[in-house]
């Protein structure tokens, strides 16, 4: 397992193949940062699909109102959040690199809420218009696993979401 120096901002998201371990930046995007944890402590990322995933650009998921793969609306995934207020906009000069964690949201630079995506590459074009707020330090290999689609026929879930201080 990789070298967590802080458990309380580190998630671990298991995925089919396996543990995928981020680094949350709360000295970058302390609201997102919260609202991953929180929703991460409430189980509500367990089961959620990545419901859209694109080759070379990267993975999307989060969407903890219609993305549950067991007794959610699925082929609505990708248009709900949760019952939380939207978030303001946290821009940062971090790039999205390979393995870094996006926050998704709407045309509103402020309407991030519980979903994120997953960079396959670096893709700057994306920097300084959606918050950065974690990045992959192990686990990449299970992400590129991602099952492409938009959405995807049969898409790969995030079997369970968990702060690491609690696991």
């Amino acid at each position: 397992m990789a070298d967590i120096k802080d458990p309380e901002n580190t998630i671990l998201m298991e995925l089919k193949d396996g543990t995928v371990v981020i680094e949350l930046l709360p000295d970058v995007a302390p609201k997102h940062v919260e609202r991953m944890k929180e929703l991460a402590r409430a189980g509500k990322y367990d089961g959620v699909v990545f419901h859209r995933v694109i080759e070379g650009f990267m993975a999307q998921t989060g969407d903890v109102e219609h993305g549950q793969a067991d007794g959610g609306n699925v082929r609505r995934a990708g248009t709900g959040g949760s019952d939380l207020p939207d978030l303001p906009a946290e821009f940062s000069k971090i790039p999205h690199a390979r393995g870094s964690i996006g926050a998704a949201r709407t045309q509103n630079p402020n309407s991030a809420n519980s979903q994120f995506f997953i960079n396959f590459k670096d893709n700057d074009f994306l920097n300084g218009q959606y918050t950065v707020y974690g990045q992959v330090i192990e686990g990449m290999e299970h992400v590129d696993a991602i099952t492409r689609g938009e959405p995807p026929a049969n898409p790969d879930k995030m079997i369970s979401v968990k702060v690491a201080a609690d696991a």
